[in-house]
């Protein structure tokens, strides 16, 4: 294939001093979504790659095959008295909603963002029922921005009785019994925060249906930093508050408790000012203790519980203790707690005495996958557990603790027919040694050649797992005779949280040394070689892309690039940049700032280099990870390399980081699996 012609890109002679080096970003004009040389440039490589992208060989018939494969949708229920809450969608619905099942068994659905926009363009963010099941708080938001508006009906009538109240992306709802009040987390308003902070400034509050937001009573976070995010919760009998607070996405957490029945709210110290995080703390209705998960002295998690009145820590008795395994969740029933452990990153259900911690016996899921739990918040003998792995769409099964019967409460609708396919997990040595696990994915006719077509897919980073999970392009990929990987490399949570911090801040170069370490076994395998090896990541992921184009150019032969971070020593300046740099580190601190541009993808491009072609995929609504990484690490690369592998940007408007309608995600999809193929060697014309 000849060279492509790539637009124009002018180079700035910019050059920053910061800590005694010089830091060269020509492109830095390409910062500017509003500027017209950045929207001329965007045209020009709109030109380019949409029509590359349609005329791929196969790329149609993929998105049908893509079409098929991802079925409906159905979540586990959220149950208030007789009533049940729970997300559903059909196959050939674009979004889920939110459904109510009455104690008669009659179905309805309460919110359904397929009858609020013509194009598909409103998501449902978040919801909760109230206690008593008669209200439901919602969050939506527009053309993939997240920046949710919060609303609530009445669940009986479907009217609207409070709200569109904004500022509250990423709210938790803590419900008072009754509906008539809850508390809540919202951001401050522009007008009361310096310029360009308000994506930050949040605070929790107090707010009854109906009445004003501006009048609601603030209740915590007041002068707080501005990078703080909240939790709130409220228990069942309307007595404790409960308060998370956390630094941006920092791996540590404060927690407080507040008595609800004093007239002066008054909030005790949980935890504080340690290096250990928490989850799901509850008071529960049964016994009215207090239970917190946390990895306080426990990087792979345990359950503790005490007298809420006397929360800290030397008051704490395990009823998890630690183990070989990692505790992800819990639910307490009337006289057992079933907890939920991965071990090396698939699921293990089991019972455990209340009272003496002990086992008292396991649930036998339905393959090696990933599971989480829910019960009744008042208790009981219910347990619902959503199950999912490579082959098998997400499903909800219900358990009875006495009667230890397991059976499946509802299917995602619309059958999806997989066979052929076998996930095997295996274990490689990373360059220190590390030992880490990978799933490869493959027909159950593909044998190792040294050739296959292969796409290698990794995240690494802010303790978020590659879990075993129902993959609707990883199938199409395999079922078209290619392997499909993913490597559960350190930063993610696979192993605990000191699997998350050897890959973080300046053990960030683990998470590189692994996922190279995982493409080179797949190659030591017999799998594939170089030239038939594509790499795929988004968000952080795209961050490691960008690592592995400049760090191992030679090691890939097609790389997709998406919603990436890649300028690290400017990206806290854009997007929610500035809540990250615990996971990164900050430029200001001379000796983080040395990490960063140790990898920094944008600043380690060379000209002169044959790189392997890249894909990038980028979304203009997105508030998170700003597409002017993409724009400019693009620039970049296409002035720099010498071979003839394209390198393009394919961009989106109206969608954002998450969020998007079925349409938009087959899309995406389709143009991603077909870019690979056409460099990889998969026939996905005749397939």
């Amino acid at each position: 294939m000849a060279s492509m012609q790539y637009p124009d890109a002018k180079r700035l002679d910019i050059v920053d001093v910061i800590h005694g080096h010089e830091v060269a970003d020509p492109y830095r004009w390409l910062e500017d979504p509003t500027g017209e040389d950045t929207k001329q440039w965007s045209a020009q490589q709109d030109a380019l790659v949409q029509p590359y992208l349609a005329a791929l060989p196969g790329r149609h018939r993929l998105a049908e095959r893509l079409r098929d494969l991802i079925p409906g949708v159905i979540g586990p229920p959220s149950v208030r008295g007789a009533r049940s809450f729970f997300l559903r969608r059909q196959p050939d619905e674009e979004h889920a909603a939110v459904w109510l099942r009455d104690g008669d068994g009659t179905e309805r659905a309460l919110v359904d963002p397929n009858a609020l926009s013509a194009d598909a363009t409103i998501t449902l963010d978040d919801w909760a029922p109230s206690i008593e099941g008669d209200r439901l708080a919602y969050l939506l938001s527009t053309g993939g921005d997240e920046e949710s508006t919060l609303r609530v009906i009445d669940v009986a009538s479907g009217d609207l009785v409070d709200g569109p109240i904004d500022r509250t992306r990423y709210t938790p709802i803590g419900w008072m019994p009754g509906g008539e009040e809850f508390f809540y987390v919202r951001r401050l308003p522009p007008n009361a925060v310096p310029a360009g902070e308000d994506q930050f400034h949040r605070r929790v509050y107090r707010h009854r249906v109906g009445a004003d937001p501006a009048a609601d009573e603030l209740v915590f976070g007041d002068g707080d930093d501005k990078t703080a995010y909240y939790a709130a919760s409220v228990s069942h009998d309307g007595r404790w508050l409960i308060v998370g607070r956390w630094l941006g996405t920092a791996p540590r957490s404060d927690v407080y408790i507040a008595d609800l029945t004093f007239p002066e709210l008054t909030f005790t110290t949980i935890l504080e000012a340690e290096d250990a995080d928490t989850s799901s703390p509850v008071v529960h209705p049964l016994d009215g203790r207090l239970y917190v998960m946390t990895n306080r002295d426990a990087p792979r998690w345990r359950l503790v519980v005490t007298d809420p009145e006397h929360p800290q820590p030397e008051n704490w008795r395990d009823v998890i203790p630690e183990s070989g395994a990692v505790l992800t969740g819990y639910a307490i029933t009337a006289d057992a707690i079933v907890g939920v452990h991965t071990r090396h990153v698939v699921s293990e259900v089991t019972l455990v005495d209340k009272v003496s911690g002990a086992t008292r016996g396991r649930v036998d899921l339905p393959g090696l996958g990933s599971a989480d739990i829910a019960t009744r918040a008042e208790g009981g003998d219910d347990v619902w557990i959503g199950y999912t792995d490579f082959v098998t769409p997400y499903r909800v099964l219900h358990y009875g603790v006495a009667s230890q019967r397991l059976e499946t409460w509802a299917d995602p609708p619309g059958a999806v027919e997989v066979k052929g396919v076998v996930a095997e997990q295996v274990t490689y040595q990373s360059k220190d040694g590390t030992d880490v696990r990978l799933f490869v994915l493959h027909n159950d006719t593909t044998t190792p050649n040294g050739r296959r077509p292969t796409i290698l897919y990794g995240y690494g980073g802010f303790g978020v797992d590659m879990a075993p999970a129902y993959r609707s392009a990883a199938l199409a990929w395999v079922e078209a005779g290619g392997v499909y990987a993913v490597a559960n490399i350190r930063g993610g949570n696979e192993e605990g949280e000191q699997w998350h911090r050897d890959g973080m801040r300046g053990n960030k170069q683990n998470v590189f040394d692994d996922f190279i370490a995982a493409a080179e076994s797949l190659v030591a395998n017999g799998w594939t070689d170089p030239a038939h090896l594509g790499i795929s990541g988004g968000s952080n992921g795209g961050l490691l892309m960008g690592a592995m184009v400049t760090q191992r150019p030679d090691l890939f032969a097609s790389v997709l690039c998406s919603a990436p971070l890649l300028d690290m020593i400017r990206y806290e300046q854009f997007g929610l940049g500035q809540t990250w740099n615990d996971e990164y580190g900050a430029v200001e601190e001379p000796e983080e700032f040395e990490w960063l541009l140790g990898y920094s993808p944008y600043h380690r491009v060379e000209p002169g280099t044959a790189y392997p072609a890249v894909l990038f995929t980028v979304f203009e609504s997105d508030t998170r990870v700003d597409p002017n990484h993409a724009r400019k690490m693009c620039a970049a690369l296409q002035s720099a390399t010498t071979g003839d592998r394209p390198i393009l940007i394919r961009r989106e408007v109206d969608v954002g980081h998450a969020g998007r309608s079925i349409s938009r995600y087959v899309d995406l999809y389709a143009d991603e699996l077909a870019f690979h193929a056409a460099r990889l060697g998969l026939d996905i014309a005749s397939t």
